[in-house]
């Protein structure tokens, strides 16, 4: 039997087979090992050539910025303004709500979805919200409250509790004809939105929906609140009821040209009711705003109810309990 020939391949003759090319690239270690060093100082290393434009810098103060992406928020430079805040100014949703409603999707410019926060639109393109985002906003409800005295609007404070803890089924109105029944979930994230001083009596809004809460008492607001306000001359010197003593000039300071912590105050609407009740219609509300116009001009509050909220009436409502906003009332 013939033996077939061996196939020899030729050797490099830089490599032996105790070196590998990867292992005669590395650089050589120090150790205990008995080979000598080297006392040839080494050449001083060249200067770092600067940068290219887009080579990120190695230094941890200088870390690469991610590329952006689809869900990376646009710059402010781009024109038109936050796709939140337009949803905001058109009474859609409150910025926060606008907001979450963009993350989850529920948010579509010109047909698109647009699921970016920090995302801008222009005035002229269309803005639609899904269903969903719509029963959702539907769940929430808005409830009006007789507050009585004694009681502060938001959180409790000097041991005096929130006008909220008299939100119960116990203290349904019997006569609110709204469908709605009372459930614990309608407790959450319900905040006030405006306030009555603790010695003042009368309608107060609490609500879950940002968009009701904004058309009250965002900056830009200007629904009338209507007060019911009993005064007596700050000076016990002054005889006879404050409506035939007060002198015409003060009235009309009232209603306009007074100013509080160096702002002025907007027109007002204010007359007499009867000797000692003033009625007052104000487009504001500043921290007990009524009582101190009153004492810049002599007069004393000892009464002020509200009774009035754009078009929402206080009513019958009796003190201490509260009713549903029906599906159709707007303030």
């Amino acid at each position: 039997m013939t033996s077939r020939p061996k196939l020899s391949l030729p050797r490099s003759p830089s490599s032996s087979p105790a070196e590998s090319p990867r292992r005669r690239n590395r650089p050589p270690v120090r150790g205990t090992g008995s080979a000598p060093r080297s006392r040839a100082r080494p050449a001083p290393a060249a200067a770092p050539a600067a940068p290219l434009p887009d080579e990120p810098r190695l230094d941890p103060k200088h870390r690469p910025r991610p590329t952006a992406s689809a869900s990376a928020p646009a710059p402010a430079t781009q024109p038109g303004e936050r796709l939140s805040k337009r949803m905001s100014e058109l009474g859609l949703a409150s910025r926060r709500e606008a907001d979450l409603w963009i993350e989850r999707g529920w948010v579509r410019v010109d047909g698109q979805v647009v699921d970016t926060l920090g995302a801008r639109v222009l005035p002229h393109q269309r803005i639609e919200v899904d269903p969903a985002a719509r029963h959702e906003q539907e769940q929430r409800v808005t409830i009006l409250l007789n507050k009585p005295i004694g009681y502060v609007s938001g959180q409790a404070e000097d041991g005096h509790e929130p006008a909220v803890v008299l939100i119960t089924a116990e203290n349904h109105w019997n006569q609110d004809p709204s469908p709605l029944r009372f459930g614990r979930h309608h407790l959450r994230k319900l905040a006030p939105a405006g306030r009555l001083d603790i010695d003042s009596t009368g309608l107060l809004v609490l609500t879950q929906d940002g968009r009701i809460a904004r058309h009250l008492i965002g900056e830009d607001s200007a629904v009338e609140k209507e007060y019911l306000v009993r005064v007596e001359h700050a000076q016990a010197a002054h005889a006879g009821p404050p409506s035939q003593t007060l002198p015409p000039e003060q009235l009309a300071l009232l209603r306009h040209g007074l100013s509080l912590d160096g702002h002025a105050l907007r027109p007002a609407q204010v007359s007499w009711q009867n000797e000692h009740q003033l009625r007052f219609v104000l487009r504001e509300g500043r921290k007990r705003q009524i009582r101190r116009m009153c004492e810049l001009v002599g007069l004393k509050v000892v009464g002020l109810k509200r009774i009035r909220i754009g078009r929402v009436v206080l009513g019958a409502l009796p003190a201490g309990q509260w009713r549903y906003l029906g599906p159709h009332e707007r303030f």
